[in-house]
């Protein structure tokens, strides 16, 4: 798959995950309890760290963090997928703190940063340098007419948090 018709590809997706942030269906809110006050401050802490996790795995993010000079794409490829997958599975517990979409939308920001940097890993030469994939996925991110995924995720989340308070 060619670069422009990823492109195409993943911000049509980003839009409807925007989209159905913005205007899926609305659920009533819970009736009030008297654990109201502990509960609303384990959501919050919960998005939060979703938050804090949409941040970590972003892929501009990720890449300066992780930019290793002189090592290949196949190994900055690796360094990349652990790093989201292990991130990923450590605040993977939020989910219960959480609205389903909320949730949706930070596991659809994970396959996507996985799927992207697979593909590009994919286009690249054999011989090809960590610099190389880190320079096609930021051209990639930075080529997205809708705006970055990561972007789109944390004004959900932003959204849903300020919900509760």
């Amino acid at each position: 798959m060619d670069t422009p018709t990823l492109s195409l590809l993943l911000s049509a997706l980003a839009m409807a995950i925007a989209l159905y942030a913005a205007f899926g269906k609305k659920t009533a809110p819970p009736a009030p309890s008297a654990t109201d006050a502990g509960t609303r401050a384990l959501r919050l802490q919960a998005y939060e760290r979703l938050v804090l996790l949409t941040e970590r795995i972003a892929l501009p993010n990720l890449i300066s963090r992780l930019n290793q000079p002189g090592i290949s794409a196949t190994e900055m490829k690796l360094f990349l997928t652990e790093n989201i997958k292990q991130e990923f599975e450590y605040n993977s517990t939020q989910q219960l703190y959480v609205t389903q979409l909320s949730w949706d939308a930070v596991r659809n920001l994970k396959e996507q940063n996985l799927m992207i940097i697979h593909q590009v890993a994919a286009s690249l030469p054999l011989d090809a340098s960590a610099a190389d994939l880190n320079k096609k996925i930021l051209e990639l991110i930075l080529n997205q007419p809708n705006g970055a995924l990561h972007e789109l995720v944390l004004q959900a989340l932003n959204h849903e948090a300020k919900k509760l308070m």
